[in-house]
């Protein structure tokens, strides 16, 4: 994956991404790398991380590391940008990236436990890294947050639900947290449509064109696509941009 994001554009930042070893994460991470900013490549599973760290150092030329971190795990947060701020002297980007998408029959059938983890997940662990990270931010005067939520949070199913509802709620951190840390420290959200990851690789032809032929793009996005707006959020290039909820769907939230 080469090709992302503007060189130099975001050099000499620290990145920490969630959710980087697979589908928009990863690319995400592939493009703060690329325009050159080092990467804390973080998920839950240590040898993903260090794997993903490893192939985009090669194909970068810029040092990505790994680290191991449940975002779900509300006392596991604080400790992990900690060690980022100890190892790499700052953490001057955020990219709230994490999630959990279960479906359900019904409302009915969703379990406490599904519910709770995923409110962890998507928002309670994106609402403590955002408090930490900007704090370490704030201090140091300058830093930009990213969050990927959803058009879920906008138009949202039966059977996603709670997905939706989480995203939502972050959508509202988003703007609480642009007003908690201002001016110095930018939160912005970008919420992707349909995007051709690794998940979509498992949607047969005849579900693809469901999702398509409701889009006026027309087709699934790249996640190149929305890689590169997150560069350019997490850049100073977007110096009066906070507080913003941005669609990146081909048109899907036009729609009605």
């Amino acid at each position: 994956m080469t090709g992302t994001g503007q060189a130099g554009e975001v050099a000499g930042k620290v990145a920490l991404v969630t959710g980087a070893t697979r589908g928009l994460g990863r690319a995400i991470a592939q493009a703060l790398a690329e325009a050159g900013a080092t990467v804390i490549v973080s998920s839950r599973k240590a040898e993903a991380c260090e794997q993903v760290a490893r192939e985009i150092t090669e194909a970068t030329g810029v040092r990505a590391f790994p680290l191991a971190l449940h975002v779900g795990d509300w006392d596991a947060i604080e400790p992990a940008v900690d060690r980022v701020v100890r190892d790499h002297g700052r953490i001057d980007v955020l990219v709230n990236n994490a999630g959990i998408a279960p479906l359900a029959p019904s409302a009915y059938d969703v379990g406490e436990a599904l519910f709770d983890k995923t409110v962890d997940v998507n928002l309670k662990g994106p609402f403590r890294l955002m408090a930490v990270a900007g704090r370490h931010m704030s201090r140091a005067g300058s830093g930009s947050i990213v969050n990927i939520s959803s058009i879920g949070a906008e138009r949202p199913s039966p059977p996603e639900a709670t997905y939706a509802a989480t995203k939502n709620g972050l959508n509202a951190l988003t703007r609480a947290f642009a007003q908690e840390y201002a001016p110095t420290v930018r939160v912005n959200c970008v919420m992707p449509g349909a995007f051709a990851t690794d998940m979509a690789q498992g949607w047969d032809e005849e579900f693809v064109g469901l999702v398509v032929d409701r889009l006026p793009a027309g087709r699934l996005g790249d996640p190149r696509e929305l890689a590169d707006i997150v560069v350019h959020l997490a850049s100073d290039r977007s110096g009066y941009t906070t507080g913003a909820l941005i669609p990146v769907d081909g048109g899907r939230t036009a729609v009605y």
